[in-house]
């Protein structure tokens, strides 16, 4: 990434860009970050079902933490459920990030739907043998389902989507 965006830039971005750029984002979050509207109820119902859930993200689990908290959907996952690509060779559009996280989770790659609202991630999770809902309310709907998702727009729709209705 840091190669890529020198080239862009054509120049040095010094070495404490990726400090000050995680600062930046953090003050970000805190001042912008919201909660999917129907996230927390999506969530709770599924584990309602007797469903695990868990979060598979590109970033650090700290930013996956903080993002959880201001949201408040840090209750409705475990730390055990938490997954970060920091912890795999490979990040996403590679599925080793879902894989990870179905073995961590004693879950067959096959048994599980990933929620996914980019298509490097759709496309990690459909290599992984997963199936995969787009959330396309925010993204790019012609992005996700060339990827390989079925797109919906609501979370309000996720468990029929899932069948648990």
């Amino acid at each position: 990434m840091r190669e890529s965006a020198e080239a862009r830039l054509g120049r040095p971005l010094g070495e404490d860009w990726l400090a000050r750029f995680e600062r930046e984002r953090t003050k970000m979050l805190r001042s912008q970050l919201e909660p999917v509207p129907g996230a927390a109820e999506a969530v709770q119902r599924v584990s309602k079902a007797g469903l695990r859930v868990c979060v598979a993200s590109q970033g650090k689990l700290e930013k996956t933490r903080l993002s959880l908290e201001l949201t408040g959907l840090r209750r409705l996952f475990a730390d055990r459920a938490l997954f970060s690509a920091w912890s795999v060779e490979r990040g996403k559009p590679h599925p080793d990030l879902f894989l990870h996280a179905a073995s961590e989770m004693h879950v067959e790659p096959a048994g599980c739907v990933a929620v996914e609202d980019t298509a490097s991630g759709v496309t990690a999770a459909v290599s992984a043998g997963m199936r995969v809902f787009g959330y396309a309310a925010d993204s790019d709907e012609s992005a996700l389902r060339p990827a390989g998702a079925n797109t919906f727009h609501s979370m309000s729709d996720l468990a029929g989507l899932l069948g648990l209705d």
